[in-house]
C-alpha cells in the first residue's frame, strides 16, 4: 500500500495539522498510561526538527453530554507532551473560533500547539463523529498540510481524520500510521510463513470477521481466553460457569468446520469457583471442568503446547489475552505468551486492546516487533476491511 508519508512533505515554514490519538486513560486528571503519546513522538519531532509549525488535535473519551466535558480536557495531555518535547506546548481550550485562529497565526517555526478535545464538537449535534463537512472544512483551513497519525481512529469516518482530508491540499500518514500499515497490513497481505495467529479475549462474536479472514491466511489459529469456552461447549464439553455466548455456539461450530484443522484449542485450563484473584485454583483438562467452576486462564500444558508450536513461526499476530490477566494468579498464560513471542525469531505483532495493555504492563514493550495502538482499528485491519482514515491519505 503506497501512501504518502510525512517525510514526503515539505513542511518548513508551513502550518502542519496533525491528527494524533491521545485518547489516553486518566484518573483524577492524571494520565495513567502514556503509551499513545510516546508512540506519536517520532512524527511530532520530525515536523518540528524540519521547522514546521505544528497544530495537534485528538479526541479523548466518550462525550455525550456537557457534563462529560468536565474531565475530558486535553490540557493534561498537552502538559505531558511538553515534558517529552522539552518545550512549551501551547494549549487552546477551544475547538474553533478567534482564540484558536489567533494562536495558530502566531506560531513560529518549531512551535507546537494543541487544541481541545475534538469530541467536544459532538455536544450538541455529533459534528465530529458525524463527519460534518463545515467543521472539517474549518479545521482544514487552519493549516497548509494534513498528517494523520491516529491509527486508533482509522476505522472511523470522522471530521478530524477523513473529513479534514477532503479539504486539504496534501494528506500524509505519520510514522506511527506507517508502522501499523507495515506490520499489521503486511501480516494480512503478505506474511512470512509459517504465519500463526493467537486469538483470545472474552467473545467470539467480536472477532468473527477476524477469524474468518485469518482462516484464509494463517497456517494456524491458537485460541485462548474466554472465547475458548464457546468452542468447547459447542463440542459438547462441560464448561461450568465459564463465560460463553450461547447465541454464538452454532457460529463456533461453523468456524471449526471451516477451519480444516487450523484452529487449536486449549488442553487444560485454570479453573476456580469464584471470580477472584485469591480463589482456590485447580488445573483442569478441557474435558474435566465441573458445573460450579469457571475457567480464568489457560493451563500449563496449553502454554507448553502453544510455545512449542510457535518455535517455527515467522509471523505471529496476537489479539486478546489468554486469561483474566488483571488478577496476578490468572496472568501466567498471558505472560507466558509474551515470553514465548519475545524469544522466537519472528515478526511478532500485538493487535492493540487488552493484549497490548498486558504486554506493555508486563515489560514486553521493546521485546516484540510491534504493539498496535489501536484495538478496534487493528481488528478491522485484521478482518481485511478498508480503513477510512487510512484510505483518506494521499497515494504516492
Amino acid at each position: 500500500m503506497a501512501k504518502k508519508i510525512v517525510r514526503d512533505l515539505e513542511v518548513k515554514g508551513k502550518t502542519v495539522l496533525m491528527r494524533v490519538d491521545f485518547n489516553v486513560p486518566m484518573e483524577a486528571g492524571k494520565i495513567t498510561d502514556d503509551n499513545r503519546i510516546v508512540a506519536a513522538l517520532p512524527t511530532i519531532k520530525d515536523v518540528l526538527n524540519r521547522d514546521g509549525k505544528l497544530v495537534l488535535f485528538s479526541h479523548l473519551g466518550r462525550i455525550k453530554t456537557e457534563e462529560d466535558k468536565k474531565d475530558k480536557s486535553l490540557r493534561p495531555v498537552a502538559k505531558k507532551l511538553s515534558e517529552y518535547l522539552k518545550q512549551e506546548v501551547k494549549f487552546v481550550p477551544e475547538t474553533r473560533g478567534k482564540e484558536l485562529e489567533d494562536a495558530v497565526a502566531a506560531l513560529n517555526k518549531g512551535d507546537v500547539l494543541m487544541f481541545e478535545n475534538t469530541r467536544f464538537e459532538d455536544v450538541p449535534g455529533k459534528k465530529e463523529k458525524g463527519n460534518d463537512p463545515e467543521l472539517a472544512k474549518y479545521w482544514a483551513s487552519l493549516g497548509d498540510v494534513f498528517v494523520n497519525d491516529a491509527f486508533g481512529t482509522a476505522h472511523r469516518k470522522h471530521a478530524s481524520n477523513v473529513g479534514i482530508a477532503d479539504y486539504s491540499d496534501e494528506v500524509a500518514a505519520g510514522y506511527l500510521l506507517e508502522k501499523e500499515i507495515k506490520f499489521i497490513g503486511g501480516a494480512v497481505d503478505d506474511p512470512k510463513r509459517p504465519f500463526y495467529a493467537i486469538l483470545g479475549g472474552a467473545k467470539v462474536g467480536d472477532k468473527i470477521g477476524v477469524i474468518k479472514n485469518l482462516l484464509k491466511k494463517a497456517d494456524k489459529i491458537l485460541i485462548v481466553g474466554g472465547m475458548s469456552y464457546n468452542f468447547l461447549k459447542t463440542q459438547g464439553y462441560e464448561i461450568g460457569e465459564s463465560i460463553c455466548e450461547d447465541d454464538k455456539l452454532d457460529l463456533a461450530q461453523q468456524l471449526l468446520d471451516q477451519a480444516d484443522g487450523k484452529i487449536e484449542l486449549p488442553l487444560d485450563l485454570k479453573v476456580t469457583k469464584e471470580f477472584s484473584n485469591d480463589a482456590e485454583i485447580r488445573i483442569a483438562a478441557f474435558d474435566d471442568i465441573k458445573e460450579d467452576e469457571m475457567g480464568l486462564d489457560i493451563g500449563p500444558k496449553t502454554l507448553e503446547k502453544y510455545t512449542a508450536m510457535l518455535q517455527d513461526a515467522k509471523t505471529v499476530v496476537w489479539n486478546g489475552p489468554a486469561g483474566v490477566f488483571e488478577f496476578p494468579n490468572f496472568a501466567k498464560g498471558t505472560e507466558g505468551i509474551c515470553k514465548a513471542l519475545a524469544e522466537i525469531d519472528a515478526i511478532t505483532i500485538v493487535g492493540g486492546g487488552d493484549s497490548a495493555a498486558a504486554a506493555i504492563s508486563m515489560g514486553y514493550r521493546d521485546k516484540l516487533s510491534h504493539i498496535s495502538t489501536g484495538g478496534g482499528a487493528s481488528l478491522n485491519y485484521l478482518e481485511g476491511n478498508v480503513l477510512p482514515g487510512l484510505d483518506a491519505v494521499d497515494d504516492l
